[in-house]
């Protein structure tokens, strides 16, 4: 089953991102994930949340295909630019869902 990883972030050090950022769609895809969405933070709608530069939404093929990204070994080198190059990280997994149906089912107590 599909999940989707929403990451949100902000830069701290470019120089580290761009050498994550050369590398890894085409890692994200050979592990089973697709980038649906970039985005750069325009405005708060609502929330309290602390709102974070970049937007990246991945979508893969299933959780285990998001954690042989995370775990590959020949990924070691890759990750720390990432965690070097970011601040404020979020990084948050989704099940896909066709519609809210299965959040809304009433329980029968």
């Amino acid at each position: 089953m599909p999940v989707y990883a929403l990451n949100l972030f902000d830069i701290a050090n470019k120089d580290e991102y761009l050498a994550y950022a050369r590398r890894s769609a085409k890692e994200v895809e050979a592990h089973g994930g697709k980038v649906i969405s970039l985005g750069k933070f325009r405005e708060a709608a609502q929330g309290d949340i602390t709102p974070r530069t970049v937007l990246i939404l991945v979508e893969w093929e299933s959780k285990e295909a998001f954690e042989s990204y995370c775990d590959d070994p020949a990924l070691a080198d890759l990750h720390p630019h990432r965690e070097n190059g970011t601040s404020n990280y979020i990084w948050h997994l989704f099940d896909k869902l066709d519609d809210l149906r299965p959040l809304l089912k009433v329980s029968d107590e």
